[in-house]
């Protein structure tokens, strides 16, 4: 094979875009980040005499900086475009990502299902902050009483509670997803019997229910035998629990 079609000189460089310089960052930091601030979020170029410029974010006891410099070369990395609309975007999308503060999440904190770890073999209860069409983790900051976590926590699972979502019945599968953020599907599972609820006045009636999790991707609720074959059959990692097992899941 020549480098010709897979090198820095053919093909994949006339299809990659132009990079993205640390002078696009500064335009579009200058344009997007007055827009994203609040009372409490705080957001600032500063020059640093080795970084260069650098974007400071503030919230609450949460510090993030981070040099343009690494910023352009993410945007890079990711294939983000140089025209100043995609990096304004990626920015913008950067800026939603900021870790979440203590206080927000028991203010708006949401129990979902997500990954224990990178592996994907395990799911556990996790707390997230909605931004947009974002669900952001929260994860306590250091030395955080354990009992706040808790309330935190408790506060999240009952909020989880009122999240809706949309219910199709597919043979003897029932799926449920949520329309704006994939990942909120599972908050309904922090109060199952309301699921089950609308399961079977949906006409589906569950002997021994199962459901398929995959966290980002509605839930499949179903009979065992079906359950187990929905599992088995799915190309992405997911979780096959009984109903009865949701309760004795772990936070992460």
């Amino acid at each position: 094979m020549t480098r010709g079609l897979f090198g820095a000189s053919g093909l994949l460089q006339l299809l990659r875009s132009a990079p993205v310089a640390v002078a696009d960052v500064q335009r579009a930091a200058e344009e997007v980040l007055p827009a994203l601030a609040t009372g409490r979020l705080r957001l600032l170029v500063v020059d640093d005499r080795v970084d260069g410029p650098v974007v400071v974010l503030e919230e609450d006891e949460r510090r993030v900086r981070m040099p343009l410099r690494d910023l352009a070369e993410d945007m890079t990395d990711a294939r983000v475009g140089s025209a100043p609309e995609e990096v304004a975007a990626a920015l913008t999308a950067w800026v939603l990502d900021r870790p979440v503060p203590d206080a927000v999440a028991a203010e708006a904190g949401i129990a979902v299902l997500d990954w224990t770890d990178r592996t994907e073999s395990a799911v556990g209860w996790r707390v997230v902050v909605r931004r947009g069409s974002r669900a952001v983790p929260w994860t306590p900051s250091a030395g955080l009483d354990r009992r706040v976590v808790g309330r935190v926590r408790a506060a999240a699972g009952d909020r989880a509670a009122a999240v809706d979502g949309h219910l199709r019945v597919e043979g003897p599968v029932a799926l449920w997803s949520h329309p704006e953020v994939p990942l909120l599907a599972s908050a309904v599972l922090a109060t199952p019997e309301r699921l089950l609820e609308r399961i079977a006045a949906a006409g589906l009636d569950l002997h021994d229910p199962h459901v398929v999790v995959t966290p980002h991707s509605p839930l499949a609720c179903a009979g065992a035998g079906a359950a187990t074959r929905l599992a088995g059959e799915t190309g992405e990692a997911c979780q096959r629990l009984p109903w009865r097992q949701l309760a004795r899941l772990r936070w992460i």
